[in-house]
């Protein structure tokens, strides 16, 4: 199972690297620009705030997970905030280092008479690190309380994240798409080497 996950994903990412078109005007662009387009300042605030979120949102996450065990006295999801802490921590590392060799310029860079800039961020597009950094929370809390009351909102929010950097300008589909992709597997991933190595 393990490697299923992890070969899945490196399937996938090699993939959508691999899948970026040449031509001036591909689906992934045209989705972008569909998503981007028109002026709604209140809506634009909106999602600069949703997407600076995530940062205080994912150490926020863990450490109430952790608060959560020790005042129940319950190691489990004591243990549940370390494998959180891991998997995001994997998940963020790995998006960081794809976008220094992927090298993906932003849209907003590429075409910058058609993408509007609403945020401000660093050179690299490929893969979206807000995306990664909230479904790799998202996966992480919902597999520390296996309750859909927590899951649900949980991935909700993440999948906002992912469209408000595509609203802003800051990122493709297939930069969102591959940081759900990083974060949700590094989640996973982090779950099934603790049952492979502890049985737990």
């Amino acid at each position: 199972m393990i490697y299923f996950c992890r070969n899945s994903i490196l399937v996938f990412l090699f993939f959508a690297c691999t899948a970026f078109s040449s031509a001036p005007k591909n689906t992934d662009f045209i989705l972008l620009q569909d998503i981007n387009a028109g002026h709604n300042p209140n809506w634009d605030n909106a999602m600069r705030g949703l997407s600076f979120s995530i940062y205080p949102i994912m150490p926020t996450s863990v450490g109430s997970t952790w608060l959560n065990g020790y005042l129940k006295k319950d190691q489990t999801m004591m243990r549940n905030a370390y494998k959180s802490a891991i998997g995001i921590g994997l998940a963020m590392i790995t998006a960081t280092g794809l976008k220094l060799i992927v090298d993906r310029p932003r849209p907003f860079v590429t075409y910058a008479n058609e993408i509007v800039k609403r945020d401000d961020a660093g050179p690299y597009s490929f893969p979206s690190g807000h995306t990664t950094a909230a479904f790799a929370t998202a996966t992480t809390l919902s597999l520390s309380y296996k309750k859909w009351y927590v899951a649900v909102p949980a991935y909700l929010y993440a999948g906002f994240v992912g469209y408000s950097r595509m609203r802003l300008g800051m990122h493709y589909p297939t930069d969102v798409l591959a940081g759900a992709v990083i974060g949700a597997g590094f989640g996973i991933l982090t779950w099934k080497l603790d049952q492979l190595i502890f049985g737990k």
